[in-house]
């Protein structure tokens, strides 16, 4: 049981960076894509461009979370003690309240 536990948890962790990297190349791309337009030499829509970057950056944000939670409900296989199940449900509570209400903000500037 012990070498299950460890294998899970290796798992998880790797979830849980690769979850972290999306978000941080999504921060990066945003990053990256803000300065472009401002220093570059043709003057585009604003109001449309930052939309555009927003877009970009709540969708890696929003894979990101996602990404997460599917992490936290793995680890909750390994130790399903009702403090860490407590804890769990609270943490995919929050994210989730989170990846909907990010959704919802991608979607109304889309369409």
């Amino acid at each position: 049981m012990e070498i299950l536990s460890s294998v899970v948890q290796i798992i998880c962790t790797v979830i849980s960076v690769l979850g972290a990297l999306i978000v941080i190349y999504g921060v990066v791309e945003a990053i990256i894509s803000f300065l472009r337009h401002k220093l570059s030499a043709e003057k585009k829509d604003q109001i449309t461009e930052n939309e555009t970057i927003r877009q970009r950056l709540g969708a890696h944000l929003l894979l990101g979370l996602e990404i997460f939670i599917a992490a936290d409900i793995i680890s909750s296989v390994v130790s399903p003690n009702w403090s860490k199940v407590g804890i769990l449900a609270a943490i995919v509570a929050i994210r989730t309240v989170l990846s909907y209400f990010l959704r919802m903000e991608v979607k109304q500037t889309q369409g």
